[in-house]
């Protein structure tokens, strides 16, 4: 089954969000159920898209030392199928990112691709 098409490509949210993911050492944009989805290597570690009543989530999954504190965020939601495996959703409408400060979405996004990514990755990334 094929899943219709759940953002737009002149969004400028999802170009600030490409910026952020294909910055990352051998990051790729697959489109996944309707949704750009950043990989390293085989596995996810962002999507983006329009989930829910029309609001504009990064789905990413942070470490876990974070992950009840940003649970906690009235910005973040728990995502159905994705939550149970320690995804949270971003709310990039009520983020002030959109104000311009982009350095937290930077680190969440960092943060979930680090738990993904290949050690040649990481080891290019710096860590």
């Amino acid at each position: 089954m094929t899943h219709p098409i759940m953002y737009d490509d002149d969004d400028p949210l999802l170009a600030r969000v490409r910026g952020i993911c294909l910055a990352l050492p051998e990051a790729a944009e697959k489109v996944s159920h309707g949704r750009p989805t950043f990989w390293a290597g085989r596995r996810t570690f962002a999507s983006y898209g329009v989930h829910g009543f029309g609001d504009t989530r990064l789905i990413v999954r942070p470490v876990d030392a974070e992950r009840e504190a940003l649970a906690a965020d009235p910005r973040f939601s728990v995502p159905p199928y994705w939550g149970a495996s320690g995804w949270l959703a971003l709310d990039l409408a009520v983020h002030p990112g959109l104000a311009g400060d982009w350095s937290e979405v930077v680190e969440i996004v960092e943060d979930s691709y680090r738990r993904v990514a290949l050690k040649r990755m990481l080891a290019a990334l710096g860590g």
